[in-house]
This record gives C-alpha cells, sequence and structure tokens, in this order.
C-alpha cells in the first residue's frame, strides 16, 4: 500500500527559493555540468540552482528513472 504523493513545489515558490544555493546544489551541479559540457553560472539561488540541476539530469541522462 502506498501513501499519499506530496506534489512537488515549484522552486520559485519556495519560501527560501531565493537564498544562495547549498552546498550540495553547487557540487552535484559542478558534477551535472562537466558532463554535460556546460559552464555552471555563479550565484546562483536555491531556486535557479534545482531547475538548473532538473535540465542537466535531463540532458546528461541523470536522475532518470530506468
Amino acid at each position: 500500500m502506498t501513501g499519499p504523493q506530496n506534489p512537488e513545489k515549484d522552486p520559485r515558490d519556495w519560501t527560501t527559493g531565493e537564498e544562495e544555493m547549498t552546498g550540495p546544489q553547487r557540487s552535484y551541479l559542478q558534477t551535472l555540468a562537466r558532463e554535460a559540457g556546460e559552464e555552471l553560472p555563479e550565484n546562483l539561488t536555491k531556486a535557479e540552482a534545482s531547475q538548473l540541476i532538473d535540465r542537466l539530469q535531463e540532458k546528461t541522462g541523470r536522475g532518470t528513472d530506468i
């Protein structure tokens, strides 16, 4: 039996979304950007970092269910 699903909240609606991205976000983004052949922008917010992670995961195939 599965519990109720929690819909994901849009990062733009996060109360902390305008804060600077976290260390783990930066580290993961550095890996994803390197694999995607892209430059990592400086000074991203938590919300921007989350959106970039989603885009780069899609581009690199990381984080996708098989």
